[in-house]
């Protein structure tokens, strides 16, 4: 069956809301139980390993046979390196890093606004200073709304940094996790970069660098881990949303929103994330929605629809021949 462009697009964004929005919920609800943010980002690298290097080989077979140089990372990348380790460090470690920690320490609610909600505003800067789209009026009025609306959720944490409590480390976190994510959206946007190879080349890095280094530092007592204590069906549920999941499907149907909507208007297509999530931590979660929470949801909510409706056509950009180290 084929679909339009638009079709894919659409698809895509709804499926990453969709995923976004479980991602939120489920990985604070996993702060409760016995994995450690470390543990939960080896079985999300693991997870999603599983499906794409096998896939990644499949894939660039006939290449092999051909004889043609065949992507990095011993050949199990098919993009350069130099894009590979681009990739794989904002997309795959990074990001899962700072917004995995973050989870330990701040509720689900302030991921929504200070992660998800700040997206726009730092992948409008971005592609302002790395692509040169220009920021309209009435974009920049949208993104104010976004400031005011993450600095009445963080702002007033920060505040509190020296009275003690930690909530304040999350949401900075949950900042570092969005810039992290908006620069990845840039870099895959610049450079054309095909939907599942950016996702396999993103997840080879992890896999290749994160893998090795969390077992030396494990054995040698640096790192502390709760993976031979917990469940097996807690490791299991981790691999396969967290992987395959939010990796695997996500990263493919994220990635194709950016190459149809662009950069920009992606991260602002994603307005129900804020909203769903935080309806979701309270009702699942039984999280509190304080005053300041709920006019800072609102306030990003409306700061990104705003955006939406601004937006400029995404620009059209050549994609970077792939496949050659």
């Amino acid at each position: 069956m084929h679909f339009s462009p638009r079709t894919v697009g659409w698809i895509s964004a709804a499926l990453t809301v969709l995923i976004w929005t479980a991602f939120i919920v489920i990985t604070r609800a996993s702060a409760a139980h016995q994995l450690l943010p470390m543990d939960i980002l080896l079985a999300r690298i693991g997870g999603a390993s599983c499906v794409v290097l096998p896939w990644a080989w499949w894939l660039m077979r006939p290449a092999r046979r051909a004889g043609s140089s065949v992507g990095s990372l011993f050949g199990l990348s098919p993009l350069p390196v130099k894009i590979t380790v681009q990739l794989g460090l904002l997309g795959g470690l990074m990001y899962a890093l700072f917004s995995y920690n973050g989870f330990f320490y701040a509720p689900a609610a302030h991921a929504s606004v200070l992660m998800t909600g700040s997206l726009p505003l730092w992948t409008t800067l971005l592609a302002w200073w790395v692509l040169r789209e220009q920021i309209a009026s009435a974009r920049a009025l949208g993104l104010l709304f976004i400031v005011l609306g993450d600095l009445l959720v963080g702002g007033t944490n920060l505040l509190k940094a020296f009275d003690g409590g930690d909530v304040w480390k999350g949401d900075l976190m949950f900042m570092a996790a969005a810039l992290s994510w908006s620069t990845y959206s840039i870099v895959v946007r610049r450079h054309g970069l095909d939907a599942v190879r950016a996702t396999m080349a993103t997840s080879v890095f992890a896999c290749l660098t994160y893998v090795p280094v969390f077992g030396l530092a494990v054995l040698l007592g640096w790192l502390p881990t709760h993976l031979m204590s917990a469940p097996w069906q807690e490791i299991a549920f981790q691999a396969l949303f967290q992987g395959v999941g939010s990796v695997v499907i996500s990263g493919v149907t994220f990635t194709h929103m950016i190459r149809y909507f662009g950069p920009v208007r992606s991260t602002m297509i994603t307005a129900l994330v804020p909203g769903l999530s935080a309806l979701g931590a309270a009702v699942f979660l039984q999280e509190p929605m304080h005053w300041n929470l709920m006019l800072g949801l609102a306030l990003v909510t409306c700061g990104i629809v705003f955006g939406v409706r601004q937006a400029a056509p995404a620009l059209q950009i050549v994609p970077v021949k792939q496949g050659v180290a």
